[in-house]
């Protein structure tokens, strides 16, 4: 009966390996604008439009902190 058991429990956690490592990992997308944005002032209007210039350039085409928003 306890042979039986650790059998069982050996091939569960196999198969469980198994199908853990058929999974795919999936990474979050992050919009790296709207997390910059976000952090921009709402109430003045100016400095909203700043800060938002600066996140365009910072999450630009060519901006080499890919994934960086600190």
């Amino acid at each position: 009966m306890e042979m039986e058991m650790k059998k069982m429990m050996t091939v569960a956690v196999l198969i469980f390996c198994i199908i853990s490592s058929q999974m795919e990992s999936v990474e979050p997308q992050v919009d790296c604008f709207d997390a910059c944005s976000t952090a921009c002032p709402l109430t003045n209007t100016r400095e909203r439009q700043r800060c938002e210039g600066k996140c365009r350039i910072r999450c630009g085409p060519d901006s080499m902190a890919e994934g960086n928003l600190g």
